[in-house]
């Protein structure tokens, strides 16, 4: 099994707070390239990336590089909140400004004053506070809800999505000229199926450091059939995804070795139509015992999984379609397709 090692190249060491990031592959290490590049340059940036590629883990790294680094880090999640409070949650709000306000309170920008805000899911923000952010990208002022003083905040803006902005403001959802002023840069998180190498280093980091929180004696080996489908499988939730189901089969090996890997925790065991529709009684699990009898476990799961396919094929117009039925990704399905044809 591949260790885990202290490698500079791909491990790049913290200074002080600043947020790990974990990765060997060439697009991963332009991609950190890139970030610590903008970092030290005072303007906004804006980091692109689909669910779980760690686009807050990115931003985090942005602002400890920068020369921010000693100020705060304060974050908001657009779509966490109503359009109602949202103006007041980053601007705050003066006492008596609606109902409920009994007391003036200070908004992130005034809480990130001479360090770094970051917005996520920018695309969710409503227009009326579009309009108020880009008042304070340009001129550094904004009021509080209710307020008519100016507030002066020094805050360096740092906006995440995986929502296509220029199409939105094509449609009118989203400021051309807040667009314009926050891609000064734009960074574009690498997904996880496009790292070549890292699925696996990232999997042992996981596991090493789930075993240690479960108080295991050794980390639980993963094995080469489990290691072989993480790699091959399409990650759409990516490291996040990837970080749940390895830590769940950690938990679930009691500390024994991880023979094999679990990627639909929401399917009942005993359900078996998903990835064959046949009962286990019979089918493509004839004779399988009698395989495994005689020719051991190896030649029995090959059995199986050309079996599957070959069902999965026959009812389906598509080999897309296959994998769906399989309950795989497609490059998974094709990894297996090219296995089971070379023997």
């Amino acid at each position: 099994m591949a260790k885990l090692t202290d490698n500079s190249e791909t491990v790049a060491q913290p200074r002080g707070n600043l947020p790990e990031a974990l990765g060997q592959s060439d697009v991963f290490l332009d991609f950190q390239a890139r970030l610590a590049a903008v970092a030290p340059v005072e303007r906004p940036v804006l980091i692109v990336g689909e669910r779980g590629t760690g686009k807050e883990l990115a931003a985090a790294r942005l602002h400890f590089l920068s020369k921010r680094w000693g100020g705060p880090f304060c974050s908001l999640n657009c779509a966490a909140l109503s359009p109602s409070l949202i103006e007041s949650e980053l601007f705050g709000h003066e006492q008596g400004a609606f109902t409920g306000a009994v007391g003036k309170r200070v908004g992130r920008f005034e809480m990130a004053d001479r360090g770094t805000l970051f917005l996520d899911e920018l695309g969710l923000m409503p227009i009326s506070a579009q309009e108020k952010v880009l008042r304070v990208t340009e001129y550094g002022v904004f009021e509080r809800v209710g307020g008519s003083r100016e507030v002066r905040a020094d805050v360096r803006i740092v906006g995440a999505t995986n929502s296509d902005l220029g199409k939105m403001v094509e449609g009118g959802a989203f400021k051309a000229d807040l667009l314009d002023r926050l891609s000064f840069e734009v960074l574009h998180v690498p997904p996880l199926r496009v790292r070549k190498g890292d699925v696996t280093l990232l999997a042992l980091h996981f596991a090493e450091r789930m075993a240690r929180e479960l108080g295991f004696e050794n980390t639980p080996e993963i094995g080469g059939r489990a290691l072989k489908k993480l790699e091959d499988y399409d990650w759409p939730g990516n490291v996040r995804e990837l970080k749940n189901i390895v830590e769940r089969a950690v938990y679930q090996s009691g500390g024994a070795a991880i023979a094999d890997i679990g990627f639909q925790p929401l399917r009942a065991p005993w359900d078996f139509s998903a990835a064959s529709g046949k009962n286990p009684s019979g089918g493509i699990f004839d004779g399988l015992e009698e395989i495994l009898a005689n020719n051991g476990f190896d030649d029995a799961m090959d059995a199986f999984e050309r079996r599957a396919m070959e069902d999965a094929l026959s009812n389906s117009g598509t080999q897309a379609e296959a994998a769906q039925k399989l309950g795989i990704g497609y490059h998974q399905f094709r990894a297996l397709f090219r296995k089971i044809h070379r023997k």
